[in-house]
């Protein structure tokens, strides 16, 4: 059997993961420059990290085929990233932006197969939030819990009775699209 290697610190990809039945051999994160682009489009942007963490975790590795599997997740309005929100006042300045607004989840999957080769899909989810009061977005920064997350809030948490309506793969906003990555994990040779 191949191994399966996530090249992911995310809890969340790991435990979408285990939901269908497929637990990683090994977790390496892969550490890398995350820093968008000049002109560089959100779907590329996702696309080239998804493969760089791939790659980073193929020369990490210890040599023996394995698949290793990879992913980036961006929120996007219009042609603006919205990178994971790195402290209160960035949750805040996305939660403003995105209040009333639709905007965009985009998931790249990277896959090397065993024989090197990458395989790379994107998932594209559409995302309405309600129009968000002062008063609500203070109390989710007090939450904590969009730090750390694109776009600065989290769908499978409190921020979830705030969706308006989505178009797409709900677990594609989560972190990881499980019909797209279980098909390119199927196609790569797991399972």
């Amino acid at each position: 059997m191949i191994p399966l290697v996530l090249a992911s610190e995310s809890p969340r990809r790991a435990a979408l993961l285990a939901q269908v039945g497929i637990t990683p051999d090994a977790i390496l994160p892969a550490s890398i420059d995350e820093s968008v682009r000049k002109d560089e489009l959100p779907r590329i942007h996702a696309l080239r990290l998804a493969s760089e963490k791939a790659r980073k975790v193929e020369s990490e590795w210890n040599g023996k085929p394995a698949l290793i599997l990879a992913a980036d997740t961006v929120v996007a309005v219009g042609r603006r990233i919205l990178p994971k929100a790195m402290d209160d006042q960035e949750v805040r300045a996305y939660l403003t932006l995105l209040s009333g607004r639709r905007h965009q989840v985009i998931t790249a999957v990277a896959l090397i197969t065993p024989q090197g080769k990458l395989r790379t899909r994107v998932a594209q989810t559409r995302v309405s939030l309600l129009r968000l009061s002062e008063r609500q977005i203070a109390h989710y920064v007090e939450s904590r819990e969009g730090v750390g997350k694109a776009g600065g809030y989290a769908i499978q948490g409190r921020a979830e009775m705030w969706i308006k309506e989505i178009s797409g793969s709900y677990s594609n906003v989560v972190g990881l699209p499980l019909a797209l990555t279980v098909a390119l994990l199927e196609a790569g040779g797991h399972g």
